[in-house]
């Protein structure tokens, strides 16, 4: 049977999750020799104020080992944001088998840097020619600042700081976000950088009318998205992205509905979906 093709945003969720341990260089890479239009990946900041790119603000004992290789006792340890960089790398996170993702490949990894990230795509851009874009998302929330990253004003500086020193166009470029705080500030003091808007329930115009701005993109949790919130974001302008899609079957009814983009753990199965021109 032939699928039905789409045009459409295709990004690898931290990196190809469900085939490489989670925002990992080798991740990135498999996702772009996949060929993701979009990586999307979570950043935090460590005590030395590098850019770390990671979902969790701690030592996940679900995904990484101690710097001996020995399984993580005490996550609460292990705050990225109170160790330096240099000892945050020793860890391995990519040695254990995911207990969500039985098709993810163990291999030993470390918790990469941002620039490392950039890095690889201006490579990539070298040999093949064309360069993906970057979704970064920047994980805070107000009941945690100062415990697990610094307020939010500061970590988007930080991040935007490193994305320019790397010398990458801004149009490759989205900062997303939970947090209403940062994509409020990166719209105010940012306005060539794209943002995305993420929520996990309620309406296109409720989150919006919350948010109090307008996003580039407006990414909810896909089981919440109806045809209206769709036809009301594009008529306001805005690109609809929604995370995270995982079953063919769902990312063809998105597709149906007219999102602009998925962003999903197995680009393997969403390639399928898109278009070639």
């Amino acid at each position: 049977m032939t699928l039905i093709t789409y045009k459409f945003d295709l990004q690898g969720h931290r990196g190809a999750r469900g085939i490489l341990p989670e925002n990992s260089l080798q991740a990135f890479q498999k996702a772009i020799d996949i060929g993701v239009n979009t990586l999307e990946l979570d950043v935090v900041i460590s005590k030395d104020s590098m850019v770390v790119v990671s979902h969790d603000a701690y030592m996940n004992p679900d995904v990484c080992l101690n710097a001996q290789g020995q399984k993580i006792s005490d996550s609460s340890q292990f705050n990225l944001y109170k160790m330096n960089y240099e000892d945050i790398k020793t860890f391995d996170c990519g040695s254990l088998q995911h207990p969500n993702f039985p098709e993810q490949k163990p291999l030993k990894t470390h918790k990469p840097l941002l620039s490392e990230v950039i890095k690889m795509t201006t490579d990539n851009l070298k040999k093949k020619g064309t360069r993906v874009s970057l979704n970064i998302e920047i994980k805070s929330s107000p009941e945690t600042d100062g415990v697990y990253h610094p307020k939010p004003d500061v970590f988007a500086d930080l991040v935007i700081k490193t994305i320019k020193n790397e010398l990458i166009p801004l149009n490759k470029i989205n900062i997303q976000s939970f947090d209403k705080r940062v994509v409020r500030y990166v719209i105010d003091h940012y306005p060539e950088i794209s943002t995305a808007y993420l929520v996990e329930n309620g309406s296109f115009y409720e989150n919006l009318q919350d948010l109090g701005k307008t996003p580039q993109i407006y990414s909810p949790y896909f089981k919440t998205l109806d045809s209206l919130d769709v036809k009301q974001a594009h008529n306001s302008g805005v690109k609809v992205i929604p995370w995270t899609v995982n079953e063919i079957s769902d990312m063809q009814n998105l597709l149906e509905l007219g999102v602009d983009g998925l962003i999903t753990d197995y680009p393997n199965r969403a390639k399928a979906l898109q278009s070639s021109n």
